[in-house]
């Protein structure tokens, strides 16, 4: 069993910064690439942003500069620092990590998203 598990969701004003932490457990032989996507009310799931295990990141045009993914492979933990907040991010915010639970055996995991809302 593995388990993606989010935190750090919250209400914040426009402008201010909030840090989303997603922490994998289980049987877990390694991680490959780990990301966010958030899906806002009435609108599809969107990428947020992708980090590989060597550290190479990718993000949406709409987050570029103002958000930041990092991870802790020593942890199992990828990071979203969010930074100037608009009230267009609000979202529920979800983890993806590609998980190999063997040498050749892996699977796409979600967790369970996390709130954020930009509102003053």
């Amino acid at each position: 069993q593995v388990q993606l598990v989010e935190s750090g969701g919250d209400l914040v004003q426009p402008g201010g910064s909030l840090r989303l932490s997603c922490a994998a457990s289980g049987s877990i032989f390694s991680i490959n690439a780990m990301g966010w996507y958030r899906q806002a009310q009435g609108k599809q799931r969107e990428l947020v942003s992708t980090i590989t295990r060597s550290g190479s990141t990718n993000y949406a045009d709409s987050v570029k500069g103002r958000f930041t993914i990092s991870r802790d492979n020593a942890k199992n933990t990828v990071y979203l620092q969010m930074d100037s907040l608009k009230p267009e991010d609000t979202a529920v915010y979800y983890c993806n990590a590609r998980i190999y639970t063997g040498y050749l055996t892996y699977g796409d995991y979600w967790g369970q998203g996390t709130q954020v809302t930009v509102s003053s």
